[in-house]
């Protein structure tokens, strides 16, 4: 889902939460200057907006940012207790991992010796084997190389595991920042030119060579983009399908050693294996034979400092911050150290922290009562696909199959994962990071060839969001992201379908949207639509495509309609699952008036308070270019103006903004 919220930390959540014991609605946020029916965001929101400003740490603030940094309040108490646990248990492990972070004064006496091993190894390169030799090992770090290989559910067969070959992360955010030829783009390659000039001279390298060797790196990287899908096409699951044998992978990229990265990694033999985008290893081929190795080896020490640098000397970490916060995202301020050593346990030790997390924070009877909303919420979409006259009646049938496939996960994983292999060293906070991440890429890769684990989770506990997964056909709901505003044990019912009933539905909605909708009920991409239904599907599909296209973001921003698809349909779709779900809840009784709104009214509030966020523009500018989910405004506005529900219970007319002329109202079902 990937989303965010709210005011100034646990006080504000407090207030709110005390507030949800009668209706949920927190009646100071609002604006009630502006008319629902004009802007039912700044109206649920306007006041609240007004006096939370985004702080300088952030490039963004709102719902989900508060909530995350009260989880993460909560998880450096956690940790703090950790520092003194018992030996040889996970927990000592976390709390050495994090000690060996929070030693600021180690680290900066280590300056630039955890990368000097790396160093020295590039330094060596004379020869294309030689690059060849060290481009294999970087593999087993997963992140280093140009290529990675990885285990992946079969598309085509989701119980069985096979490989992935992926190109990994350029510097750059996307290929359209590479290739762009707009202002913007032009100004973010010449800061990033700037960017690895200063951290080069900051490696050592003398200040009258720096620059040309940045313009060596991005011309470099620049190629390897152009091979790069887009971020639309990646979204085809059909086009990023690719599977072939050792033998096709090796014809791809003679020049790269498949037969030792594979035998390094434990890959058994004749594993079927699966290349996102062909046409990029084909580059990475040509780069291998063409490009000067003296190019190489820039880029290579480049590589190795910009993939470690947060984690560096100070002077290290404030240029990378520079660059990859401010220029891009336009934040002012770093936040404090022990937030970044929070993320990195919750990254590296997701079960170990878990497990503690959620003996403090979830008690048992909120997975109760989050099970009974989601159980709900599938009824509603039954009753929904019922009722789909549109589809034929083998469509419903396969549609109503899929949903009862579905796997709620709520809260935590139903195994835990032990970390007693992973060396972890007080004062080494780089290796310590180092042999963590190694141990979670064995653990990850002795899964191929054997059958799929659909119980696993992909999110760790502490998480704030929910995600869908089409080749496991499972929706998650971390516990993270079941605490005040979206979910409340005790709220009125109104409140808990809005908030958190919407995420539900969102999730479920990822099943049948422009993507998800190419999987069937056991999570393999087959068409199990007849061509009629999923042309009319498309259209319906296009709908929102072209609404999300409309809309002026303001300051030369626009949404790309084809990248936001999936995810407006899931708001689209979720927000009417959970208006059908809250009705059905009522059973035919009328809900109270709380505060003075209707439960229509105090639904459609919790709704849009989920979408209580702002943003930087140079945030803004980022996520439109890379991030599937819309700007929050227009989550919140844009779902709206398509529902009849929500103008009935606004009293909203034709001609308000907030309402679409009706022949222009997207409706999935």
């Amino acid at each position: 889902m990937g989303k965010r919220f709210f005011g100034l930390a646990a006080v504000a959540l407090l207030a709110l939460a005390q507030t949800g014991q009668k209706s949920g609605i927190d009646r100071s946020a609002l604006d009630e200057t502006c008319k629902p029916c004009e802007d039912f965001w700044r109206y649920a929101n306007g006041t609240w907006l007004d006096k939370n400003p985004i702080p300088a740490q952030y490039a963004r603030w709102g719902t989900f940012n508060i909530l995350r940094d009260a989880n993460q309040e909560r998880t450096k108490v956690i940790l703090e207790n950790a520092l003194n646990a018992k030996a040889n248990t996970d927990e000592r492990s976390v709390g050495d991992f994090y000690a060996s972070c929070m030693d600021e004064r180690t680290v900066e006496a280590a300056g630039i010796g955890p990368l000097n091993a790396s160093l020295s190894r590039i330094a060596a390169i004379r020869t294309r084997e030689n690059l060849v030799e060290v481009l294999r090992s970087w593999e087993l770090q997963g992140s280093l190389g140009l290529t990675r290989v990885s285990n992946q559910a079969d598309r085509e067969n989701s119980k069985a595991q096979i490989v992935g070959v992926s190109g990994t992360a350029l510097s750059l955010p996307d290929r359209d920042y590479f290739l762009g030829r707009d202002a913007r783009s032009q100004e973010i390659r010449d800061e990033f030119l700037k960017h690895v000039a200063k951290m080069l001279e900051l490696l050592g390298d003398p200040k009258d060579s720096t620059a040309a060797s940045a313009k060596a790196i991005l011309d470099f990287e620049t190629a390897l983009a152009k091979a790069q899908f887009s971020r639309v096409e990646r979204r085809d699951p059909n086009k990023t399908l690719n599977k072939m044998t050792l033998a096709d992978l090796k014809a791809l990229a003679p020049a790269y050693d498949w037969d030792g990265v594979f035998k390094d990694l434990g890959v058994p033999g004749g594993i079927t294996i699966n290349v996102s985008e062909p046409g990029y290893i084909k580059t990475f081929q040509t780069q291998l034979t063409s490009a000067p190795l003296d190019t190489w080896k820039t880029w290579m020490r480049w590589r190795v400092l910009n993939e470690r640098a947060e984690f560096l000397s100070k002077a290290f970490a404030d240029e990378r911050f520079h660059f990859r916060s401010t220029v891009l995202s336009g934040v002012k301020e770093q936040q404090p150290r022990w937030k970044m050593c929070a993320a990195q346990v919750d990254r590296l030790f997701p079960d170990a922290l878990g497990q503690l997390w959620v003996a403090k924070h979830f008690p048992p009877e909120a997975k109760r009562r989050m099970a009974e909303l989601v159980a709900n919420m599938q009824e509603a979409l039954r009753q929904t696909l019922q009722e789909a006259t549109w589809l034929d009646p083998a469509t419903r049938q396969n549609a109503v199959k899929k949903l009862e496939a579905f796997d709620p996960k709520i809260g935590y994983p139903v195994k835990w994962r032990s970390y007693e292999k992973v060396a972890v060293k007080r004062g080494d906070f780089v290796g310590s990071l180092e042999a963590a991440a190694a141990e979670d890429r064995r653990v990850s890769l002795a899964k191929i060839g054997h059958p799929t684990d659909k119980t696993e989770m992909n999110m760790t506990p502490p998480t704030v969001n929910a995600s869908y997964s089409s080749t496991a056909n499972s929706i998650t709901f971390p516990a993270g992201i079941l605490q005040p505003p979206f979910f409340y044990a005790d709220a009125d019912d109104a409140v808990n379908y809005g908030a958190i009933g919407a995420v539900i539905g969102h999730e479920m909605g990822h099943g049948f949207d422009d993507q998800g909708s190419k999987s069937d009920a056991d999570g393999n991409l087959k068409m199990w639509w007849t061509e009629s239904d999923r042309q009319k599907f498309e259209v319906r599909a296009n709908c929102v495509t072209s609404q999300f296209d409309s809309i002026d973001l303001g300051n030369g921003i626009k949404h790309n309609g084809k990248l936001v698809t999936g995810e407006a349909m899931g708001d689209l779709g979720g927000l009417t699952l959970a208006y059908r779900a809250y009705h059905n809840s009522l059973k035919g009784k009328a809900a109270p008036v709380l505060d003075g709104f209707t439960g229509d009214q105090r639904f459609f509030l919790a709704f849009a308070r989920v979408w209580a966020d702002q943003a930087r523009v140079e945030q803004q500018r980022l996520q439109v270019t890379t991030d599937p989910h819309p700007i929050a405004k227009f989550r919140a506005n844009a779902t709206l103006s398509n529902m009849p529900e929500f103008h009935q219970a606004f009293a909203c007319k034709l001609g308000d903004k907030m309402v679409r002329p009706p022949d222009q109202q997207c409706r999935l079902w």
